[in-house]
This record gives structure tokens, sequence and C-alpha cells, in this order.
């Protein structure tokens, strides 16, 4: 773990470091002195201390992410993101559950968090295609779960893909709770068409839509676009969403609720 007392210009280093090798897969020593401007023993120690803490591995002249460790390394950088963010807004999106209803959850790590709340809610019905809710709230009093099939992606830990989509058309939600990689001018953008596929399919078959994002969402940039902010009937953000973010979201006639706290 990071020592005690650690400047914080190293922990952000060490960070970006982390993030890099999961997003490339390998990361060289050289490269990465050049970039934060340190030394290789410097970044050596860095990646000492991320080897330790399972984020990667080193190997000669970098750092690597193997296959094996994708789904790990992978769902943990996503839960570690912005934490905090996601349970503040997890903990407000329950005031748009009531007993009795069909719940619908995505893939991420956001709806993972609401999941977290569901079980003094029931009796809830709840449908999802994320493996990590299916194995949280399967057997839980009073929730009743329904795992959406389908190609089971490990470096998701969920089932996507055209059948997961085709299972979710045959499903009645009363409430969806999803999120998105990124919001770029009003749209919501993923990095994946496969995932894109299902949380269509989820958006199409509910009939309240809750968009979950906290604050880093709006700095991230992503390939394939899911659907505009204004075809949700709700959307959550987090304190630390900027002001001016949020002014521009209702200018555009977004229904935005900013989770406190």
């Amino acid at each position: 773990m990071a020592d005690a007392g650690m400047p914080v210009n190293q922990l952000q280093r060490r960070e970006q470091i982390r993030r890099e090798v999961l997003d490339s897969g390998y990361v060289k020593i050289e490269q990465l002195a050049a970039e934060h401007g340190v030394s290789g023993m410097t970044i050596h120690r860095d990646l000492d201390v991320l080897e330790e803490q399972g984020w990667l591995r080193k190997v000669r002249g970098g750092a690597t992410s193997t296959p094996t460790a994708v789904l790990e390394t992978s769902l943990r950088a996503r839960m570690s993101d912005a934490a905090e963010a996601k349970a503040s807004i997890a903990a407000h999106a329950l005031q748009h559950v009531s007993p009795g209803q069909v719940v619908a959850l995505d893939d991420s790590t956001s709806a993972l968090a609401v999941a977290n709340r569901l079980t003094s809610l029931g009796p809830l019905t709840v449908v999802t295609n994320f493996l990590p809710v299916i194995s949280l709230l399967g057997g839980e009093p009073g929730l009743h779960v329904i795992g959406l099939g389908g190609d089971y992606r490990p470096d998701y830990d969920a089932f996507l893909g055209l059948h997961a989509a085709d299972m979710a058309l045959t499903m009645r939600s009363d409430v969806l709770f999803m999120s998105t990689t990124a919001v770029v001018e009003g749209h919501c953008l993923h990095r994946s068409q496969e995932t894109i596929q299902v949380k269509r399919a989820l958006m199409r078959t509910t009939a309240k839509r809750v968009l979950l994002l906290d604050h880093s969402k709006f700095e991230r940039r992503a390939v394939h676009e899911l659907a505009p902010l204004t075809e949700f009937d709700v959307v959550i953000v987090d304190a630390d969403t900027p002001e001016a973010t949020v002014e521009d979201l209702r200018l555009a006639e977004v229904a935005v609720e900013v989770a406190e706290g």
C-alpha cells in the first residue's frame, strides 16, 4: 500500500501509471520516466508498489497486465474510480425505487453501487446482465434476480452481445439504472458497441430511465454513441460536478438531480 504522508503528486503519478497499463496492456519504464519527468528508479519504485497492490506485473523494461489478471484489475479499477461519488449517487437514486417494482441494472459499477443498497427495499425483481450484481443479490430474501444470458465477456464481467440484447427486449422494468463511459456535448458515449446493444435494449423496455453520472464522466472521451442525455427521465450527478456543467445540462432541458453528501 502507499506510504502514509506520501506527496499528492506521487499518488497522482501512480494512479496515472495504473490507468495506462490497464488501458494499453503494457508500459515501458523509459517512456514513463520521460512522461512524468522522474528517474527510472522512481518509476521502478512506483511499479513495485502497484505490483504489490495487484494492479500490474513487472517485466523486463516495463510492466504489463496479463490475460488472467484482466478481469480482476479492470473491475477493481472501475470500482475504485470516483467510488465516493458513485456511492453518493446510488444513495440518492434509491428515491426512485419502490417495493414491488422490477428494477433493471446495466453492467456499470455505478449500477452495482445501487445494487448494494437494494436488499432493504424488497420485494423487488432485479434484471441485469452484470455478473457481480447477480452474485451479490442472488438468494437475498425478497429479491428475485433475472440474469440476461448471452456471450460472457470476462473483461466486463458481463453478458453482452446480440443474445443478451434480445433477452433484454423480452423484459419489462419499472426503472432502469445505468451509466456510460463519457458524456460529450450532451451525448452519452461508450467504448464498447456490444455493451451499447444491451443498454439500448434495456432502455427500450423500461418505464423510467435513470442515468448515473459521476463528475469524471464529463472529462472523458469514447467512440460509440449511446444516446443523448435528453432521452433519460432523470440524470443524477454528484456534488463535485461543476456548477457550470449542471447549469448547461438544465439549459439543454436535461432533468438533472444533484446527489448531496
